[in-house]
């Protein structure tokens, strides 16, 4: 059971970049999966979720209306688009898997890191000013 985060880089400001969270382990298209991130000297801190169907979707408002989340079963793939960037958005992006999220989970509960059971290593995202 693991989740491999990639497609970070560094950015300028106002570019894009597209994450992706696979996952091994037939469990998985049954997630709720989350991205959290975590900048120099601060705490982790929610950025985005999707419901294991895909049709339920949660952001932070600090990315809400740049970010975007999705998944692909068949792939067991969760992906996070990430539009017009700024340098505050630069963090340690991670994804994680919750395997007992009920479908309805609800935004408190999707944003709560200790829910998640599974966490994978990590992408470094740099926006330069």
């Amino acid at each position: 059971v693991q989740l491999q985060a990639s497609g970070g880089g560094l950015v300028q400001a106002g570019d894009s970049l597209r994450l992706s969270c696979a996952a091994s382990g037939r469990t998985f298209n049954r997630d709720l999966r989350g991205w959290f991130r975590q900048a120099p000297g601060k705490e982790r801190e929610f950025v985005a979720a999707i419901s294991r169907t895909g049709t339920t979707t949660y952001y932070s408002d600090s990315v809400k209306g740049r970010f975007t989340i999705s998944r692909d079963n068949g792939k067991k793939t969760v992906d996070l688009q990430l539009n017009s960037l700024k340098p505050e958005d630069t963090a340690i992006y991670y994804c994680a898997a919750d395997l007992n999220a009920i479908l309805s989970a609800g935004p408190t509960y999707a944003s709560t890191q200790e829910n998640y059971e599974y966490w994978g290593q990590g992408t470094q995202v740099t926006v330069s000013s």
